[in-house]
C-alpha cells in the first residue's frame, strides 16, 4: 500500500503527518476494475483492524464516547468538521493528488448510539452536497475488553500515577469501500498502476479518518480525566 510508482509522482496528502503510530492492521484490500468508461467507477475495498487502550474501566470509557458532541470535532482536527443532526458529521478528509488526478472527498459519518456494548459508524449523505467522481461506504464497529492492568504495567513503572485495576481495550474494525470515477487519461494507463493509485488512496483515507482519530481520542480521553497519556504497553 505504501509503494510508489516508478517514474511517477506518488500520492501526497496535504496535511500534517501522524504524530504517533498506534497499532494498525490492514487485513485485506481488493480492487474491481469496471469497463473503461467515463461514466463508470473503479471499486476498491479494504478491511482494517486496530485497537487503543484507556486507563479506566469500561463504564468510564463508554460515558466519554457517548458524549461525542463534546470531543468529536476537537479530535477530528485538522479535518474540517460540520455537524449533521445529533449524531452525524461531515468531514473534509484532505486533498489527494496523483498522476495529475486530484480529489478532496467530503464524507458524512453517523456515530450510532451503542447497542449491547457495540458502537457503529456508518456513512450518511451530506446535506446539499453531491460527491463528484467518488463514492465512499464507511462501516466501522468497536467493542470493549477489560484487561487487568498488571498485564500492561510493571510494578513501580509510574512514580506519580497509580493505574486502575482494569484497563479498557477498545477494539475496532472497518470495512471501507471506495468507488472512483477516473478521468479518461487515467483509464488509459496500465491497470496495475491504476490499482496502486486506488490502493494508496484507500490507505490514506483510512489513516485520516481512523488512525489519526484513534490516537487523538485516546489523548483527549486521558487529558479530560487528568490521566497520563499511554506511552508504552506491554504485549501479552
Amino acid at each position: 500500500m505504501d509503494s510508489q510508482f516508478a517514474g511517477r509522482q506518488p500520492i501526497e496528502l496535504e496535511q500534517a503527518p501522524l504524530s504517533t503510530q498506534p497499532s494498525f492492521t490492514e487485513t485485506n484490500t481488493l480492487v474491481k476494475q469496471t469497463p473503461s468508461s467515463a461514466s463508470e467507477f473503479t471499486h476498491f475495498h479494504g478491511y482494517f483492524q486496530d485497537s487503543m487502550e484507556m486507563y479506566a474501566e469500561q463504564q468510564i470509557v463508554t460515558n466519554y464516547l457517548d458524549a461525542h458532541q463534546d470531543w468529536f470535532s476537537r479530535c477530528a482536527h485538522p479535518m474540517r468538521v460540520e455537524a449533521i443532526g445529533l449524531n452525524g458529521y461531515a468531514l473534509v478528509v484532505g486533498r489527494f493528488a496523483a498522476l495529475g488526478y486530484e480529489l478532496e472527498p467530503k464524507i458524512g459519518l453517523e456515530l450510532l448510539p451503542q447497542e449491547n456494548g457495540i458502537y457503529r459508524i456508518q456513512t450518511i449523505p451530506v446535506p446539499n452536497y453531491i460527491p463528484q467522481g467518488y463514492e465512499v461506504d464507511f462501516r466501522a464497529s468497536q467493542g470493549f475488553v477489560e484487561v487487568p492492568a498488571k498485564e500492561y504495567f510493571q510494578e513501580g513503572e509510574f512514580d506519580d500515577f497509580e493505574p486502575p485495576a482494569l484497563i479498557t481495550r477498545v477494539e475496532w474494525e472497518l470495512n471501507l469501500s471506495v468507488a472512483l470515477q477516473f478521468p479518461k487519461f487515467i483509464q488509459k494507463l496500465p491497470q496495475s498502476l491504476v490499482q496502486n493509485t486506488g490502493d494508496r488512496l484507500l490507505s490514506q483515507i483510512v489513516r485520516q479518518i481512523s488512525r489519526r482519530l484513534t490516537y487523538k481520542v485516546q489523548e483527549d480521553f486521558h487529558r479530560s480525566l487528568g490521566l497520563p497519556m499511554p506511552k508504552k504497553f506491554k504485549k501479552r
